[in-house]
């Protein structure tokens, strides 16, 4: 090779032009799909409005996060929806400690050892569950759980209802953050002699563990705000209810069918008040998912 050779500048390969036709084609997808967007947010934003209009006037009064319903009369403008924010809570708690670990393991089995026909049983039932509406679930477990074994109503029943409406988002969203971790890590830890079990407790969970832990909270939102079970399975009390096993336990969703029927000022004031409690909780829950997915990832 000769210095003239080596002097010579080398030149940028060519790119040809994008077409006319093209970029008129893409301005038009993009130009339909900002438009079926922003469609898609208008009811979004009109309930968002509406709600927030109606019971704001209601969750800054004085005593609405820390204090019960507790001998407060109908026409009356007072008291607050602690009792029911600690039924929410409670329910959708006991939930997530059955439901998050059974869902893990079945999501686990499912990636790491499935492929038999006990994987595709298992599949199809977590498909079933899916799409199994929640008065459903209620009505199996009211039929089990109360009529069967004789148990009363209680947050309890409530709990294993909700269990069945979380149990199949767990198992899919943590099924997606299993099939992201690469297939590379997990041959390099066998090619180091550490068994699977070990590599799937030390590599694969860890690895996948910040968008576990999103989808354990977005399937937790999903159930708090779930009417059914709690009309059927548990009945309203206006004091708190610390007690899961036994007695009447108010909630969100119930109290807002509750004050449904209450067709005084008050009641209406309630009803939009604790719609936006409601909202603002599982919004929280929705940006804690995000923050601690964001943390997670940056300090792997």
């Amino acid at each position: 090779m000769t210095t003239a050779t080596l002097d010579k500048p080398i030149k940028a390969p060519a790119f040809r032009e994008i077409s006319l036709g093209r970029r008129i084609r893409n301005n038009i997808a993009t130009s339909v799909m900002s438009l079926c967007f922003a469609i898609a947010l208008v009811p979004l934003a009109w309930v968002l409005i509406v709600v927030v209009s109606k019971g704001y006037h209601s969750i800054v009064r004085s005593g609405w996060w820390t204090n019960s319903q507790y001998g407060v009369l109908p026409e009356q403008f007072a008291g607050g929806v602690y009792h029911a924010i600690v039924g929410t809570v409670a329910q959708a708690l006991v939930a997530a400690i059955i439901a998050i670990p059974l869902g893990v393991m079945a999501a686990v089995y499912l990636i790491e050892y499935g492929g038999g026909r006990l994987a595709k049983v298992t599949t199809f039932m977590v498909d079933i569950l899916a799409g199994v509406p929640s008065i459903v679930a209620a009505l199996f477990v009211f039929s089990l759980w109360i009529a069967t074994f004789k148990f009363q109503q209680s947050a309890l029943a409530v709990s294993f209802a909700l269990v069945l409406l979380m149990l199949p988002v767990v198992v899919r969203s943590t099924e997606e953050m299993l099939k992201l971790v690469p297939d590379e890590l997990r041959e390099a830890s066998y090619a180091l002699g550490i068994p699977k079990w070990k590599t799937i407790l030390r590599i694969v969970i860890p690895t996948a563990l910040p968008g576990m832990i999103s989808g354990m909270l977005l399937a937790v939102a999903r159930v708090m705000g779930e009417t059914a079970p709690v009309l059927v399975l548990v009945g309203y009390s206006q004091s708190i209810n610390f007690n899961i096993l036994d007695g009447n336990m108010a909630s969100l969703p119930l109290l807002i069918y509750q004050e449904l029927s209450n067709p005084q000022p008050a009641g209406v004031a309630m009803v939009w008040g604790a719609s936006l409690t409601l909202i603002l909780i599982i919004a929280l829950l929705y940006l804690g998912a995000a923050v601690v997915n964001k943390l997670l990832t940056r300090n792997r």
